[in-house]
């Protein structure tokens, strides 16, 4: 049992859209994920998702409203509820969601699902 220096972490990650995994617990991974611009509506029917924004800021639309994070805040999107995520400038934040949760939930784009996520 190693800690985790997130700013070390993060700063390994040169790429948008492509979360890596920090750590398991029990069933569970801890994504780090950077990004900017928008990602592509989804859900995932069988899970919720938690963000946690670690630096800079993001707005996760939902068809009926805008939920903005800063640095330090988290928001907990529930199961089977589409959203967006976007980051006007970039942003960074861990993720916490089942191992094997596809990032795009029930939507296949190539240029943003992560097949696979390598660890930090």
């Amino acid at each position: 049992m190693n800690p985790i220096n997130l700013q070390h972490a993060f700063s390994q990650i040169h790429d948008h859209w492509r979360p890596r995994i920090a750590g398991t617990l029990n069933d569970y991974v801890i994504k780090l994920v950077k990004f900017q611009g928008e990602f592509v509506w989804h859900k995932h029917d069988g899970t919720d998702e938690m963000f946690l924004v670690h630096k800079g800021e993001m707005i996760i639309r939902f068809r009926d409203r805008d939920v903005p994070l800063r640095a330090g805040e988290m928001a907990i999107v529930p199961r089977g509820v589409e959203h967006i995520t976007i980051a006007h400038e970039e942003c960074e934040a861990l993720l916490i969601e089942p191992a094997g949760t596809r990032n795009t939930g029930d939507v296949v784009d190539p240029a943003k699902t992560a097949l696979s996520e390598p660890s930090i």
